[in-house]
């Protein structure tokens, strides 16, 4: 009888184990296109194998969507791993300005012009 436990590829981990049965991050401003990246040499405390293995994939700037497809893990899962590693100060990240935010066409173009005329 095969073992519930395990699949053809390993043991397989639900993920609300993963996550400490939280369904959602404490943060709310990581979309899909937020880069991540590690800022740190090392990890300094003990933490599980997929906290430690997005640090390392993190090394180089990554999307939360990348690293959601490199960890095959659920993308709600990766987003409340991601926070935790945010907030012991492992990753920092960079979101999308609001749409409301972004700078119009005309102060785009009054800049362009003017690093043109230096």
């Amino acid at each position: 009888m095969p073992d519930p436990g395990h699949d053809e590829q390993g043991p397989v981990v639900r993920p609300y184990f993963l996550t400490g049965g939280r369904s959602r991050p404490a943060r709310t401003d990581l979309e899909l296109i937020t880069l991540v990246v590690s800022v740190t040499d090392g990890i300094r405390e003990a933490v599980s194998p997929e906290h430690a293995e997005i640090v390392r994939l993190c090394e180089q700037p990554c999307s939360v969507a990348e690293v959601s497809a490199l960890m095959s893990l659920p993308l709600m899962v990766v987003k409340v791993l991601l926070s935790d590693l945010i907030d012991r100060g492992y990753l920092i990240h960079r979101s999308p300005p609001p749409a409301n935010e972004i700078p119009s066409r005309e102060l785009l173009q009054a800049v362009l012009d003017g690093i043109r005329r230096l």
